[in-house]
């Protein structure tokens, strides 16, 4: 697994949204398609996607496939991203201060 195919995994709303789903807990394939409006085969190029870059893993049982979430390379991408924390709250400072001048 690349850095890149992280962070290109997390570039879809799809793929962040069944990424959320998949915080709840595990679920089969067909569970997270019918959460879309969008055919089975393409939630099932997503789920491919998700598991290149390691994010889910899938386990089968019986007819169906279980996804989980791998919260590791996430850890990986909140440890890329922790050294701009300190630009956006001081972004949101600057913001706050704008808009308690307006009130």
């Amino acid at each position: 697994m690349a850095e890149d195919d992280v962070f290109l995994a997390l570039a879809n709303p799809i793929r962040r949204r069944l990424l959320q789903l998949l915080m709840e807990g595990p679920r089969t394939a067909g569970d997270l398609a019918d959460q879309f409006d969008l055919s089975r085969p393409a939630v099932a190029e997503h789920l491919q996607v998700l598991r290149h870059a390691a994010l889910v893993h899938d386990e089968p049982r019986g007819r169906h496939r279980h996804y989980q979430l791998t919260a590791e390379p996430l850890a990986h991408v909140g440890d890329w991203l922790r050294p701009f924390e300190r630009f956006w709250r001081e972004r949101l400072r600057s913001f706050a201060d704008v808009t308690e001048e307006d009130q």
